[in-house]
């Protein structure tokens, strides 16, 4: 897995300015003309650092919002430990699976992670997979996430066995914060295959 980046640091030198004089850009007084013409080229970092990467991610790369929040797709895994009491299983001709997610909150604001949504496609030939949820070791994607703080989250799905095992993971995210609701800061991609130990 790469290292870590930090996004951005705490603060840009105005256009014109003195070193001394800085503009906090996740300052959240700021209006959105200010914002974008001194601080809208802080754009989110793939996991080769390029600005603004958000597709050709593969699992174990991260990528960082513009507030500091850090998603890395660590692994997508078949599931087989369903719970009996609950019926649990996939479809025949289907495939049950989870995607582990990492988050770290880079940024001073605790962030909601129910602002979080996960969408899985195959990536051979097409299929989307259906959103379920597996009892067991079940880590969904709620609750809030202090500065400074990981966790780990998982997602998970089932997708139909004729769509192969190469798929795409896309992390989606909702904000009431105008700075991420842009058209540059777009849904990170992260391509994987399932893993699947019954396979040789």
């Amino acid at each position: 897995m790469r290292r870590w980046q930090q996004f951005h640091t705490a603060s840009k030198p105005k256009p014109g300015a003195s070193k001394s004089d800085t503009l906090d850009c996740t300052e959240q007084t700021l209006d959105q003309a200010e914002w974008m013409g001194l601080c809208s080229d802080e754009t989110g970092t793939g996991g080769d650092g390029t600005e603004g990467q958000v597709t050709g991610l593969t699992f174990g790369e991260s990528y960082t919002w513009p507030d500091g929040l850090k998603v890395t797709v660590v692994a997508a895994r078949v599931f087989t430990d369903y719970d009996p009491e609950l019926l649990e299983s996939a479809e025949p001709g289907s495939t049950g699976f989870r995607v582990t997610l990492k988050l770290e909150n880079g940024g001073k604001p605790a962030v909601d992670l129910d602002d979080l949504s996960v969408s899985v496609e195959g990536a051979a030939n097409g299929g989307e997979a259906a959103f379920t949820m597996f009892e067991k070791g079940s880590q969904p994607l709620e609750g809030r996430l202090a500065s400074g703080v990981a966790a780990t989250k998982t997602n998970d799905n089932v997708l139909e066995t004729k769509y192969g095992w190469k798929i795409v993971v896309t992390v989606q995210r909702n904000s009431e914060n105008f700075d991420l609701d842009f058209p540059e800061f777009d849904f990170p991609e992260f391509e994987g295959e399932i893993a699947d130990w019954r396979r040789t």
